[in-house]
């Protein structure tokens, strides 16, 4: 469940680093397996819940944190 996904830091990356490399890190994952990626480009607020829309994964809860967001994404099936 949600506190047992992965955190993936992301911070200190610009566009579009932080999707690429989140996009590569899920691809690597299991359908269902759920991770959050922790950013501090203000563009990620666009950027993840695009991607998760693009990539068929889904995005299950977004927080603005100090310094950035977190985003928890579920791996899609695709």
């Amino acid at each position: 469940m949600a506190d047992r996904a992965a955190v993936y830091d992301l911070k200190g990356l610009n566009c579009p680093l932080p999707v690429l490399k989140a996009k590569k890190r899920l691809a690597g994952m299991q359908p269902g397996n759920r991770l959050w990626l922790e950013t501090t480009d203000p563009l990620a607020v666009i950027d993840i819940p695009a991607f998760c829309f693009d990539s068929g994964h889904q995005l299950i809860e977004t927080a603005a944190v100090s310094g950035g967001h977190r985003f928890l994404v579920e791996r899609g099936v695709s």
